[in-house]
């Protein structure tokens, strides 16, 4: 079980990574981390069958940096907005050091000049380490539901 006070901690790290995504706030996000970490985006059908392809895979804060990098610095593409709406997590399990979780999401994406459209839905596989900093994650993997998306994935979701 998960006592009160943790799972308020649990929710806020939900609530506060969607956020500082939706904002472009990407300093921020790579502190959502631990240093060694995984983080994927892969699509239901592979993780389902237990397929390693991924249509992103970092395993290391590192590589996280190394991707904000290109996304800031080196990717070019027509300006929008996200936006994630998250759903309540369910633990899935709690030792002393890690929760296991997952929640569902939904990401919208809106261009300047167009109207919203749901990007990517699906749900969060999530461990998370406590840490003297904080809960963070430990690994972040983003099930996607669909077999395909409608055009690249530039941000994190």
């Amino acid at each position: 079980m998960l006592d009160f006070e943790n799972w308020q901690k649990m929710v806020a790290l939900y609530t506060d990574y969607g956020l500082a995504v939706d904002g472009n706030e990407w300093s921020l996000w790579l502190e959502f981390f631990t240093e060694d970490c995984v983080y994927k985006i892969q699509p239901r059908e592979n993780y389902d069958r237990g397929f390693p392809l991924a249509t992103l895979a970092f395993e290391s804060k590192g590589m996280l940096k190394d991707r904000v990098y290109g996304m800031t610095e080196t990717i070019f593409h027509d300006p929008y907005y996200q936006r994630h709406v998250i759903g309540v997590p369910q633990v899935i399990s709690v030792t002393d050091e890690r929760i296991e979780s997952q929640a569902n999401y939904a990401v919208f994406r809106t261009k300047p000049d167009g109207v919203t459209t749901v990007f990517n839905v699906g749900r969060y596989v999530d461990c998370i380490r406590r840490t003297p900093a904080g809960l963070k994650f430990e690994s972040r993997i983003c099930v996607f539901d669909s077999e395909m998306i409608p055009n690249s994935i530039i941000y994190p979701i």
